[in-house]
């Protein structure tokens, strides 16, 4: 990854930057921000936390998780560094950067203050109530909607917390200004949290983790042994679980295909799901009725994204088989498997979709999830086999040391290399 270090003489601390949806490195407003906090004695790491290619998939700038695993690499790489040493460290996050920061910040509590500047702190906001880093929330007084988003993750914050609204500014700080107000409130706020850390350790959560999918893959294998045999069918949930998927196949000599599940976004919020819909031959979509209740989407609304993403599904199912028939699942044991689950909303969707196939026999197998996700499954599957159910679970990066994000190509590829059902049978 590309990126600028800056450590002024004497420094009290390092400010890593998390860019938003559309930004970079090289952002006049990170930038900006930036060297102000130089002229203050704190130092900068601004960094890109996706690749070209990946920031042309819209799915991987809104991927919070990949996100924050990115931006926690990228910590642990600085804090090897022998100029760091004695130094703490902080983030500033603008957008869904900003998101990134705070899960990041709550899985390492050695991070001394976090900013976010026009942050989404909503779509992290599993993790806001565990935060232990201060946390200062900057909005424009213009950023109408993100004002309401800031709000609402103010409340659930139980750290020390701050939320400062700039008058006249809209959502880039664009106006005479307004950004020189921003440096000086993060100025100040990392000035006030960026102490020497001396002689005191951090404090770190060191969770079980996987060297990559396709260890996890091997791991969670071994505990399918017993599910081998003629009827077997395994199928991986795109993108992150082929991998895993691919491994389980492979040990269990059964054939391989996929389940395509979208999420269903809000209006307005394409990043903020209502519910998921599987299969677009018989389509199955679900609900998070809580978030469809709190903002009034309409049954007309509803019905178009359905639409939408179950043509995505369609493409996606038609581009990953190339060409390939649909596995049959009616009087099989199927095994759907991911590389991890965090709310279980597209799990639920998947079972529901393959269980109206007519499975024998449904089984979910996982490496990680939290435990109140799988107690939400266990009526959706015969079987779950679950290797991790961590008390302190933030992500499912968390639990892996490479979660690169996996490609099309990658996924063509997995099931390309796939002989034909008839095959697996006759071996």
């Amino acid at each position: 990854m590309e990126g600028e270090l800056m450590i002024p003489k004497n420094a009290v601390g390092v400010v890593l930057f998390a860019h938003g949806s559309g930004s970079s490195r090289l952002s006049p407003r990170n930038q900006f921000v930036a060297e102000a906090l130089q002229k203050s004695g704190i130092g900068t790491l601004l960094f890109d936390l996706l690749t070209e290619a990946e920031a042309s998939d819209r799915d991987n700038v809104f991927d919070i998780d990949f996100l924050a695993h990115r931006l926690s690499d990228a910590t642990r790489w600085l804090k090897g560094r022998s100029e760091i040493k004695g130094r703490s460290l902080g983030y500033f996050g603008a957008s869904t950067g900003a998101a990134a920061a705070l899960v990041a910040a709550s899985q390492d509590h050695s991070i001394r203050a976090v900013v976010s500047r026009g942050g989404r702190p909503d779509l992290a906001i599993r993790q806001l109530a565990d935060m232990k880093s201060p946390v200062l929330l900057i909005v424009g007084g213009h950023d109408y909607g993100v004002i309401e988003l800031n709000e609402k993750a103010y409340r659930v914050l139980r750290c020390e917390k701050s939320l400062k609204i700039v008058p006249g500014a809209t959502h880039l700080f664009e106006e005479p200004g307004a950004l020189e107000q921003v440096a000086e409130l993060a100025s100040d706020w990392f000035k006030r949290h960026l102490k020497t850390q001396a002689t005191e350790e951090p404090v770190t959560r060191e969770p079980t983790v996987y060297s990559n999918r396709q260890q996890a893959g091997r791991m969670l294998a071994q505990r399918l042994k017993p599910q081998a045999g003629a009827d077997v069918v395994v199928l991986g949930v795109p993108r992150g679980g082929l991998p895993v998927a691919k491994e389980v196949a492979d040990a269990l000599g059964a054939p391989l295909d996929v389940v395509v599940v979208r999420k269903l976004g809000a209006p307005g919020q394409p990043e903020l799901g209502i519910g998921a819909v599987v299969d677009g031959d018989h389509p199955r979509a679900i609900f998070n009725q809580d978030i469809v209740e709190h903002l009034g989407v309409s049954d007309e609304y509803i019905e178009a994204e359905i639409a939408r993403q179950l043509k995505e599904v369609n493409r996606r199912e038609i581009a990953y088989r190339g060409g390939r028939a649909k596995i049959p699942l009616a009087g099989k044991t199927v095994i759907l498997v991911d590389d991890g689950i965090a709310t279980g909303s597209s799990a639920r969707a998947a079972l529901r979709g393959v269980r109206r196939q007519k499975p024998k026999r449904l089984v979910l197998a996982v490496p990680v999830a939290p435990t109140e996700t799988i107690e939400a499954l266990r009526s959706e599957a015969d079987e779950i086999v679950c290797l991790e159910t961590p008390q302190d679970f933030f992500a499912v990066g968390q639990f892996y040391r490479d979660f690169h994000q996996v490609t099309d190509d990658e996924v063509r590829a997995i099931l390309q290399t796939e002989q034909p059902a008839e095959a697996h049978s006759e071996s």
